[in-house]
């Protein structure tokens, strides 16, 4: 098979993995005269840091070859898709060539399982190490590492990647025995428990007062697949908090389930909303950085999101007795929670009111959205007077959600 008819297959069955942000790693450049890449500056897969770069990414499989029968996955081995496989020199060449033509920065690597998990992870380790050792390659590297690899693998993999991740797969254990009944839920997280103490020991110093061996400085990351199974968005969101707290994830993505050929009876005939994956996101977003707990989230019933507004919107809706909130006396906790404030504004109204009181046409100059933060709000010059009480105020409120794939944000 010619390498561009590989590429074609192995580059579109990798669109299926959504954890390819290329952020939290250290800063190397070749600007010196030495090795070949860097980890920053702009750039074919596009993912975005949290400080709003843009990163290019060579995101492919080894191959797409797999032993297990995951009736969710379109490359399960009972799958009837085209197959092809990389060697590693192929892949590095390919990783190097697209990075001299300025078409990517780093490469996100992820494999099906070939004879053994042992075996295709010493196939994925071992292109990190030819591009680190071999060419000096100093962009970014991703790798999706195999749950039943040795521990002795898992800790090569991250002396040469910048990230690690470990899919969990499926929100639940229960969920995951079910569609995937070769894969073990509880082997996965015992991976993902030596990965946290290696990257934690990384980071300390020894006793002669030196760090050891860098050791996967972008942490480690997961997956799991939403709308294959029953779950709802309270346990997925229990799920996500446990992980954030058992396992220091950098990142929970979620990738919305998508009908496969052949599909199981077992699966969905249809794919869920792409706004319940946008939603998710969002109160991912409320866990890691607006203090929300996973149990206040959901403010439904049913235990799901409500998909006509986000979630911080839709609790403070639930919440209207705590509103108005004072932009110039209100702690910042209480800030967090205004829907249309932002961590960053946030910071910018503490910083401001300390000099003088924030006014009406100061949120102008914060670019914010007004129609959002007003009716939530109390200013020396502006009241929002009785709009809380407004049984339409939901649907005034109510936004169009972006059309694109917003796993990769």
């Amino acid at each position: 098979m010619e390498l561009k008819q590989k590429l074609e297959i192995l580059a579109d069955a990798a669109k299926y993995d959504a954890s390819c942000a290329s952020s939290g790693t250290d800063k190397r450049t070749s600007t010196n005269g030495k090795g070949i890449g860097s980890t920053t500056g702009m750039g074919i897969c596009h993912s975005y840091a949290p400080d709003g770069r843009c990163i290019s990414l060579l995101k492919i499989l080894l191959t797409n070859f797999c032993v297990y029968d995951c009736i969710y996955c379109v490359n399960r081995v009972s799958s009837n898709v085209p197959r092809a496989r990389f060697s590693v020199d192929e892949v590095v060449n390919l990783t190097l060539s697209f990075y001299r033509r300025n078409y990517i920065e780093g490469l996100f690597l992820s494999s099906g399982i070939i004879r053994n998990p042992d075996y295709t992870m010493e196939q994925v380790v071992e292109v990190a190490r030819v591009l680190r050792e071999v060419h000096d390659f100093r962009g970014y590297i991703h790798l999706k590492t195999i749950p039943d690899a040795s521990a002795e693998l898992m800790a090569r993999a991250g002396l040469y990647a910048d990230r690690l991740s470990i899919n969990v797969e499926l929100p639940t254990i229960a969920s995951l025995h079910t569609l995937a009944p070769e894969k073990d839920g509880k082997a996965i997280r015992r991976s993902m428990g030596q990965l946290r103490l290696k990257i934690e020991e990384s980071k300390e110093k020894t006793l002669t007062g030196k760090r050891p061996p860098r050791f996967s400085p972008g942490g480690q990351s997961t997956q799991m697949i939403v709308g294959a199974d029953s779950t709802d968005d309270r346990a997925i969101l229990d799920t996500s908090a446990h992980l954030y707290g058992a396992y220091r994830l950098r990142r929970v993505y979620y990738s919305a389930f998508s009908p496969i050929p052949d599909a199981s009876k077992m699966l969905p005939l249809k794919a869920p909303p792409l706004v319940r994956e946008h939603r998710l996101y969002q109160a991912d977003w409320l866990l890691r950085f607006y203090g929300f707990d996973a149990e206040e989230i959901i403010t439904g019933q049913d235990g799901m999101l409500d998909l006509d507004v986000d979630p911080k919107t839709a609790w403070a809706l639930q919440h209207r007795e705590q509103f108005p909130v004072d932009l110039n006396r209100a702690p910042k906790a209480m800030l967090l929670r205004v829907p249309g404030l932002g961590v960053t504004s946030v910071a910018r109204i503490l910083a401001a009111r300390r000099v003088r009181a924030i006014r009406y046409d100061d949120l102008t100059r914060l670019r914010l959205s007004l129609k959002k933060v007003l009716p939530f709000v109390v200013l020396p010059d502006y009241h929002p007077g009785r709009s809380l009480d407004d049984n339409h105020l939901k649907q005034r409120l109510q936004q169009p959600v972006p059309v694109q794939q917003f796993g990769l944000f």
